[in-house]
């Protein structure tokens, strides 16, 4: 058997009457063994009664064998002699420790999750797995861990390494991935997954730094190279506008002289200081 079966008990408050009647019949009967007997068969009939808070189960056992898991929330009576196991079927809330790994690319990284599970089938939850809360953290931690070597921290498409999927920019994906590797681990006993999803990520502190640096040296690039852009499309507006409107006459060597300038202006960090040429173009 792998599969649960639900277990119909007994209204507790009819047996609290019962219970009482086997008593009372014993006392008035105590002269004879009919009485000790039905005193007795009360008092153990008193370890038969459990209560089922909503969202809670008991798993019932007869002697090592499974006989089912009672669901219902409320007060009820069973066999004494069972042995009932109580597992919650709330929701539940996991936040794993942060992880030293390494990402696709070999760089280290720290990185934990946030979990939220649930128990659906008893039955594997008590006796497929040793403890399914110890088990849920352990596979977790080892999901984590796959996930984070399958795909690399960040793109470098600089140096050519352009992944469509990264653990910091694809965060739909990632968590898709990380519940699905989870679902599948935690399947076994019986667990289903809510949600799962990156709850940190950086780089580890002994690269964290460079990597600083690199990408602060990579936006100075991307930035200069549409400053440069910009700045070569409105020189070439300006000498187009200034040929079409004739309002100047210049040689190749003026033209260069004035792209010059004009790349100076443009991309200088500094704002130009500009010098009033009161003579003419000769001098």
């Amino acid at each position: 058997m792998s599969n649960e079966k639900n277990y119909s008990p007994i209204n507790g408050y009819l047996m609290i009457l019962v219970i009482l009647i086997l008593l009372i019949g014993g006392i008035a009967l105590l002269k004879i063994y009919l009485g000790i007997f039905l005193i007795i068969l009360g008092v153990i009939c008193l370890a038969g009664f459990v209560l089922v808070n909503p969202n809670g189960s008991r798993v019932l056992l007869l002697f090592g064998k499974y006989v089912g898991t009672i669901k219902k929330n409320g007060f009820f009576w069973v066999n004494p002699l069972f042995t009932k196991k109580k597992i919650s079927l709330r929701a539940s809330n996991f936040d794993s420790e942060r992880l030293k790994v390494n990402d696709k690319l070999g760089n280290p990284v720290m990185i934990s999750t946030i979990l939220v599970w649930r128990v659906t089938n008893t039955y594997k939850a008590a006796f497929e797995v040793d403890d399914y809360q110890n088990f849920v953290r352990v596979q977790t931690d080892a999901a984590v861990r796959k996930l984070a070597s399958m795909y690399p921290y960040d793109n470098f498409a600089d140096e050519g390494l352009d992944e469509d999927i990264t653990l910091r920019s694809s965060v739909n994906e990632v968590s898709e991935a990380l519940e699905t590797e989870v679902q599948e681990r935690l399947a076994m006993a019986g667990i289903e997954v809510l949600e799962a999803r990156i709850g940190y990520l950086a780089y580890a502190q002994e690269i964290a730094n460079a990597m600083l640096k690199r990408q602060q040296a990579t936006a100075i690039v991307a930035a200069r190279h549409k400053i440069v852009e910009g700045a070569v499309s409105m020189v070439e507006m300006a000498l187009h506008e200034l040929s079409k409107k004739e309002l100047v006459t210049l040689d190749e060597e003026r033209k260069a002289a004035m792209v010059s300038n004009l790349m100076v202006v443009l991309c200088s960090d500094k704002d130009a200081s500009p010098i009033v040429n009161a003579g003419t173009l000769n001098h």
